[in-house]
């Protein structure tokens, strides 16, 4: 497995759209747990995954981004893809991917997963 690596980021005004792309590993064993974690400024960025992806497409979002963002992979690429809609103020921070290859599922918290990208700022502006 390789360090994921994020790219997508930027500034956009409030009720716009992003999309953010992870260019993560292949599942092992079929095993593979993909997330995307936001840390603002003053905060720990371990905590809780914003959303989550396994192997099987299976999904979860934080209830903040629920019915607004989608997360998506494509197995060709190895691209995990965050899509961000109706953006929000309270959306701004830096996003970070993470993977992990040694559960069938998805977990929340950020020290089950063993590989982190460098992360991708998002600003949203009111």
């Amino acid at each position: 497995q390789v360090q994921p690596v994020e790219s997508g980021g930027g500034s956009v005004q409030a009720g716009g759209s992003l999309k953010l792309s992870c260019a993560a590993s292949a599942p092992t064993l079929n095993k593979r747990c993909v997330a995307w974690f936001r840390q603002v400024p003053g905060e720990q960025r371990r905590g809780n995954a914003i959303a989550v992806i396994d192997q099987n497409g299976d999904t979860n979002f934080d209830d903040s981004v629920k019915g607004r963002w989608r997360i998506s992979q494509d197995f060709a690429t190895n691209y995990v893809f965050l899509e961000m809609n109706n953006l929000k103020p309270e959306d701004t921070g830096a996003y970070f991917c993470a993977a992990d290859y040694r559960r069938h599922f998805c977990v929340w918290g950020a020290d089950y997963f063993q590989y982190w990208g460098q992360g991708t700022q998002v600003t949203v502006s009111s």
